[in-house]
C-alpha cells in the first residue's frame, strides 16, 4: 500500500463507516450468520454497539476455518524459557487440544457466559485454555502470573470466577514461582471457586485438594477429541481483562466477540504487513491486552505462525531474543521499549553476535519509545532495514489505534505517526476544546471502534465517569499528546494517576493500599519518575504512625512488602519518609505536586490555592531524595 492509497482508504473509513467496516468484516472474519446492522450507539448515550445479531466463534476463526489449507503448518512455535525445550504445534494438533480441552470444561460443567481465571506461564496450554473457553462460550479472565495470592484473589472475586486454571510452577530466567501455591493461598479468600485445573510438571510437585483440584494432563486424556463450537452473538462476552486506574481497585474491561474480532484481525495484517508464512514473534505475556491481541487472536485469525515465548530476554545470555530469532528465522518482531533500553544497555556486541537477516518488520508496543532507543532499534538490531511500527493503543481500545504502516508512512523517530483507519483522533485541552498544532493536551478519539471495550465488569459508572464524562462525545484515552506540523502524534505520556512500568499499568492508589497494609505506614503517595530500563519507576512518600523509626531497614521490609502484595513489578526504587503528605482543604492528595518534587520540577508548581499546608510541600522539597 502506497502513502496515496492510505489517505483514501482512511477517507473512505471516515466518510463512509458502516460500509467499511462491513467490508473488513466480510474480508477477515468468517461468520455463521450476517449481522443485520454493522453499527448503532454513540458515545453520548455510551451504548455503541457492533455487528448487530451477527453470529460467529472466535475459536472457529482462529483454527477450524484453517484445517483444509493449513492442518499441517505450525500455529504455535513454543520457545521454553531453557533454550533447548523448544515445541512445534501445527493447526490440526491445536485443534485437538482445544477441543479436548473444551470438553474438559464441559465435564466440570461450565458453560457459556462463565468466566474462567487463567493463572499460567508462557506454555502453549495458555493458549490453548483461552481458546478453549471461548468455543465453548466461557468468558476468560487472565491474571498475569507475576501477580501476588492477594491481587489474584480480588480479580477471581470481582468477575466471579468458578474456575482456575493454572500450573505447578512457572519460570522466567533462573526464577522459579510458585504458581500453585499462590493459587492455594488465594482462594482462602475466594469460596466461589469449584475446581481448579492444574498443568503439572513432574520435577515440580503440588498439593492438590480432594475433590477441587484436576491434573489437566490427565484430564486431557480421556476427553473426546471433537467439540462442536458454541455460536455467539457479536455482543457476547469474548474476555474480561483487567487493567490498573487511578484508585485501587482494577479494572475489569469487557470486550465482545465480533468487533473486537475483526479490529484485530484487520489491524495485524496491515500495521505488521502480514504474508502468509510469515514467522511473527509477539513477546508479550497474555497476561496483558498485546498478548490476547497480538500473540494469540491476531495472528490465529491469519493461519499465522505465532512464537511464544517462556523466557526472559536476559536469559541465559543478553543474546537471547537475536538468538531466538535467528533459530526460528522470525520475520516480525513485536516488543516493548523496556526491553529495547534493557538491551541496548548491554551493549552491540551482544546483537552483533547474531544474524537477524530474517527479520523484516520490527514493533514497539506498551509505552512511548524514546528517539534516540529507537534509532538503536533501527540500526543496530534492525540494520537499517526493516520499517518499526511504533504503536500507541489501550487494553480498552482491544487494538492499535495510532501506527504507521510499513512502506507507507514515512517514519519519525518516537512519533506513533498516523491513526489506523476509522480512528479520530484530537488533542483537546481542560475544557474540552481542541488546541493549536504543536500544543500538548488531552488525547481523546472522537468516532467509536470495533475494537473497543463494551463495559467495566460490573461498574457500569465507573465506564461512563471514567472515559466518556470529562469530554463529552469522546472516548477520553488518559493519555497526553502533541500533533505536529505533518499530523503527526507524539505521545507524551499518561494524564492520571496511573505509573507505566515496564509496559505493565499499575494505578498509583493500588500501591498505596499495599503500604497502607503494613502495620508500620500511616499514608503513603505515589508517583512515577523516570527510569532508563523500564520507562518509570516508582517513588513513594511515606508516613510512618507514631512510634514507629524510620531506617533503611524498614524501607526495604516496605519494598519487599509491596512486591508481596502486588507483584515484583510495583516494587518501588525510592523512598522518601514525610512528615505529613500534601493535601487540598477536601483531604485529597496532590499527587501532581508529589510528582513535581520528586522529579524536582518545582520552579513551576501551578496552582496550590487549594493546598491546606504550603509547609508540607517545603519539608518535602528540602528532604527530596536524589534520582
Amino acid at each position: 500500500m502506497d502513502e496515496t492509497k492510505y489517505h483514501d482508504l482512511y477517507a473512505r473509513s471516515l466518510r463512509d463507516p458502516a460500509h467499511f467496516w462491513s467490508e473488513q468484516a466480510e474480508k477477515f472474519i468468517t461468520w455463521f450468520k450476517r449481522w443485520d446492522t454493522v453499527t448503532e450507539g454513540d458515545f453520548n448515550r455510551h451504548n455503541v454497539r457492533w455487528f448487530l445479531n451477527g453470529k460467529l466463534n472466535a475459536c472457529y476463526n482462529a483454527l477450524d476455518r484453517h484445517l483444509e489449507t493449513k492442518s499441517g503448518e505450525t500455529a504455535i512455535l513454543w520457545e521454553g524459557n531453557d533454550p533447548e525445550k523448544t515445541k512445534k504445534i501445527t493447526y490440526a494438533q491445536l485443534y485437538e487440544n482445544v477441543c479436548r480441552f473444551a470438553n474438559v470444561l464441559k465435564k466440570i460443567n461450565v458453560k457459556k457466559g462463565d468466566r474462567v481465571c487463567l493463572y499460567l506461564p508462557m506454555i502453549p496450554e495458555a493458549i490453548v485454555a483461552m481458546l478453549a473457553s471461548a468455543r465453548i462460550g466461557a468468558v476468560h479472565s487472565v491474571v498475569f502470573a507475576g501477580f501476588s495470592p492477594e491481587s489474584l484473589a480480588s480479580r477471581i472475586n470481582d468477575c466471579d470466577c468458578e474456575i482456575v486454571i493454572t500450573a505447578t510452577v512457572g519460570r522466567r530466567g533462573d526464577k522459579i514461582i510458585p504458581l500453585k501455591k499462590n493459587v492455594d493461598e488465594a482462594l482462602i479468600h475466594c469460596p466461589g471457586v469449584r475446581h481448579v485445573i492444574v498443568v503439572e510438571e513432574a520435577n515440580q510437585p503440588a498439593p492438590f485438594q480432594e475433590g477441587r483440584d484436576i491434573a489437566y494432563h490427565d484430564a486431557m486424556k480421556t476427553a473426546e477429541k471433537q467439540c462442536p463450537c458454541e455460536i455467539m452473538d457479536a455482543e457476547d462476552p469474548l474476555f474480561i481483562l483487567y487493567t490498573s486506574g487511578s484508585t485501587g481497585k482494577p479494572k475489569g474491561i469487557v470486550h465482545t466477540t465480533g468487533g473486537y474480532l475483526v479490529y484485530v484481525a484487520m489491524t495485524f495484517k496491515y500495521v505488521f504487513d502480514y504474508h502468509d508464512r510469515d514467522v511473527y514473534w509477539c513477546t508479550a505475556d497474555i497476561g496483558w491486552i498485546t498478548g490476547h491481541s497480538y500473540l494469540v487472536y491476531g495472528p490465529l485469525c491469519h493461519g499465522a505462525t505465532t512464537l511464544v515465548f517462556e523466557g526472559v530476554p536476559t536469559y541465559p545470555t543478553p543474546s537471547r531474543f537475536w538468538e531466538v530469532i535467528d533459530k526460528h528465522r522470525v520475520s516480525i518482531f513485536y516488543t516493548a521499549p523496556t526491553a529495547i533500553r534493557a538491551l541496548r544497555r548491554e551493549g552491540d556486541s551482544w546483537v552483533k553476535k547474531t544474524k537477524r537477516d530474517s527479520l523484516k518488520i520490527l514493533g514497539t508496543v506498551g509505552e512511548p519509545i524514546n528517539p534516540d532507543v529507537w534509532k538503536w532499534y533501527d540500526q543496530v538490531v534492525g540494520n537499517n532495514h526493516c520499517p518499526i511500527v511504533d504503536t500507541w493503543w489501550q487494553t480498552e481500545t482491544g487494538g492499535i489505534l495510532i501506527s504507521p504502516l510499513p512502506h507507507t508512512t514515512r517514519l519519525k523517530p518516537g512519533s506513533a505517526t498516523l491513526p489506523f483507519f476509522g480512528i479520530v483522533p484530537d488533542i483537546v485541552d481542560e475544557a474540552g476544546q481542541s488546541v493549536e498544532q504543536g500544543k500538548m493536551g488531552r488525547l481523546v478519539i472522537r468516532k467509536p471502534w470495533p475494537g473497543m471495550m463494551q463495559t467495566v465488569h460490573g461498574d457500569r459508572e465507573r465506564f461512563v465517569e471514567g472515559y466518556f464524562k470529562d469530554v463529552p462525545d469522546c472516548y477520553l484515552t488518559g493519555d497526553n499528546a502533541r500533533q505536529d506540523e505533518d499530523g503527526y502524534f507524539w505521545i507524551t505520556g499518561r494524564n492520571d494517576d496511573v505509573i507505566k512500568i515496564s509496559g505493565h499499568r499499575i494505578g498509583s492508589g493500588e500501591v498505596e493500599s499495599a503500604f497502607i497494609a503494613s502495620s508500620a505506614v500511616s499514608e503513603a503517595g505515589v508517583v512515577p519518575v523516570p527510569d532508563e530500563i523500564r520507562g518509570e519507576s516508582i517513588y513513594a512518600f511515606v508516613t510512618l504512625k507514631s512510634g514507629i523509626k524510620a531506617s533503611d531497614e524498614l524501607k526495604k521490609e516496605l519494598i519487599q512488602h509491596v512486591r508481596g502484595s502486588i507483584g515484583a513489578f510495583a516494587a518501588p526504587k525510592y523512598i522518601q519518609w514525610a512528615e505529613a503528605l500534601p493535601k487540598t482543604r477536601s483531604g485529597k492528595i496532590m499527587r501532581r505536586l508529589l510528582r513535581k518534587i520528586a522529579n524536582d520540577e518545582m520552579k513551576d508548581p501551578g496552582d496550590t490555592s487549594t493546598l491546606s499546608d504550603p509547609d508540607v510541600v517545603n519539608e518535602l522539597i528540602k528532604n527530596r531524595l536524589v534520582l
